[in-house]
């Protein structure tokens, strides 16, 4: 049976994966930095921080794939994921385990060529630090993790919890450029992200390299 371990499983994309992953019979392990509220029947929950190497390397190797699903900066827009990740790179190579990302949409492509999506005029200032910082560690991936089983997804420009969505039960995928509707407009549901990217932990398309998701 494949395993999974998800840092950052108690927030709003980890949770939906958690839950994905448990409906097709997944052994999930959620980890996060305080017990949850509203633990999630079925998941196994552990207590610890993304900063300890040792519950990193445990993580690895207990589990066939470990999810990162966390923010990229803290409140005060400090980078809390791109310096650990060749940490958490190394734990995962070490242990034998592939290496999931949730990323960001900012990095995406609005069209082959460019510009990514973070570069363009309408995107709010307030998004840029955590967009930016998710998009390097895109690209420390794809820099050093020649020899690490890695993939990135970035979901729809319109996502997260403020914008729940409805569960279609279907999705579009692209490379690195943003997935849109004909009228330009570009969203995923919780739900449907998290199908998305349990079906790429069940049936891996997409090693080494980032994919978009979007309806």
């Amino acid at each position: 049976m494949t395993s999974i371990a998800i840092i950052g499983g108690t927030g709003y994309t980890g949770g939906n994966i958690a839950r994905e992953a448990l409906g097709r019979g997944i052994e999930v392990t959620s980890v996060s930095r305080h017990a949850p509220a509203e633990p999630i029947a079925g998941v196994e929950h552990v207590t610890g921080d993304i900063a300890d190497q040792a519950l990193l390397e445990r993580l690895a190797a207990d589990h066939d794939v470990v999810v990162i699903a966390i923010h990229a900066v803290d409140g005060d827009n400090t980078p809390v994921l791109l310096p650990l990740t060749p940490a958490i790179a190394a734990a995962a190579k070490q242990g034998g385990a592939r290496l999931g990302v949730v990323g960001g949409a900012g990095s995406s492509l609005v069209a082959e060529g460019g510009p990514r999506l973070l570069d363009t005029p309408d995107f709010l200032d307030d998004w840029k630090p955590e967009a930016s910082s998710h998009a390097e560690v895109l690209e420390w991936l794809r820099a050093n993790g020649g020899d690490l089983e890695w993939f990135y997804v970035s979901p729809a420009a319109f996502y997260g919890s403020f914008a729940p969505g409805e569960t279609t039960g279907e999705y579009r995928t692209n490379g690195d450029v943003l997935v849109t509707k004909e009228d330009g407009s570009s969203e995923i549901s919780g739900t449907d992200f998290a199908l998305a990217f349990v079906d790429e932990i069940v049936d891996p398309k997409h090693t080494g390299r980032r994919f978009t998701v979007g309806h």
